[in-house]
């Protein structure tokens, strides 16, 4: 049983955005940019969606516990349906949020996504060392989906530096129109900036320093990575070429949760998630429960049948 969240945390919000490169479309979840309700429609271009069933690849760059491994696959596990009927119908879960995201497809005359976790490599080696450029990001996503087909998820731990982590964004999507393979990557935060990367659940690196949230999964990092996962799964999944449902100019598009950014719950304004549930055991905030008794916090996403942002509560 939930109990409503009122408290505010301080301001900081997040944005995606896409940059390009030739050949290549990648949205990231920008830094320090206020959310503002979005003017216009998000409208499909025509381009390809990620639709039907679709396989994701994890590469675990660095060192991950079991335990930070199970929040990831138990959130993918989570997205399908028949993972969470034992719920009550009046819970939100995260199939439920998945469902906003299949209502895209379906405006697009497309079949289902059903995401299916097909193979998890680990690289505690740090093969290509512990400072990353966005091309190593890249390369490491390709040797890890060779058969350049559904989505490749490049995780990497705490000790990793990536160009652009923290200063610019929290994580990216990227995709090559011409092998029509598609990537995200997104870092763990937790030593580095969890006052950007990690908020609600850190205090911010600026503004009202109000308490934070709790993780409900008990690790500011790894619930961190959720929220960005999540939205660039969301993303990904919508506009993996540039060209499915976005909003907005060619290098700066919103998409189904960066249109949304910074808001988890009803009555959500810049620098407060919204109300949202409250694990009475642990007093960690959350907006939806998953497969194996987990509990997420996931962003709002645009509803393109409300042209609003929505929520789980």
């Amino acid at each position: 049983m939930g109990l409503i969240q009122s408290a505010k945390s301080g301001i900081f919000l997040l944005v995606l955005v896409y940059l390009s490169f030739p050949n290549l479309c990648y949205g990231a979840r920008k830094l320090t940019e206020l959310y503002q309700a979005p003017a216009m429609v998000l409208t499909y271009h025509n381009g390809a969606l990620l639709a039907g069933n679709t396989r994701v690849s994890i590469l675990w760059y660095g060192k991950f516990t079991a335990a930070q491994k199970s929040i990831v696959a138990d959130f993918f596990l989570s997205l399908s349906q028949q993972n969470q009927a034992v719920l009550s119908s009046t819970t939100p879960t995260v199939s439920q949020w998945w469902g906003m995201i299949q209502t895209y497809i379906e405006k697009a005359g497309k079949k289902d996504t059903q995401l299916i976790i097909s193979y998890q490599t680990t690289d505690e080696g740090y093969s290509m060392g512990k400072s990353l450029t966005r091309s190593q990001i890249s390369e490491l996503a390709a040797n890890s989906n060779s058969k350049a087909d559904g989505i490749a998820l490049v995780l990497t731990a705490d000790d990793v530096t990536v160009e652009g982590f923290c200063m610019s964004f929290c994580g990216f999507h990227d995709s090559n129109s011409v092998k029509k393979s598609t990537f995200i990557w997104v870092g763990n935060s937790v030593t580095q900036c969890p006052g950007q990367c990690a908020w609600p659940f850190h205090q911010p690196i600026y503004g009202p320093q109000s308490p934070p949230l709790g993780a409900p999964n008990g690790d500011v990092g790894m619930d961190g990575m959720i929220v960005n996962i999540a939205s660039l799964l969301a993303g990904t999944v919508t506009n993996p070429f540039r060209n499915g449902f976005y909003e907005g100019q060619a290098g700066a598009q919103l998409e189904a949760a960066s249109a949304c950014t910074g808001i988890y719950g009803k009555d959500a304004y810049p620098g407060y998630a919204g109300e949202l549930l409250v694990d009475s055991s642990t007093g960690a905030s959350y907006n939806a429960q998953g497969a194996n008794g987990r509990k997420y916090l996931l962003p709002a996403l645009y509803n393109p049948r409300t042209s609003s942002c929505w929520t789980t509560v």
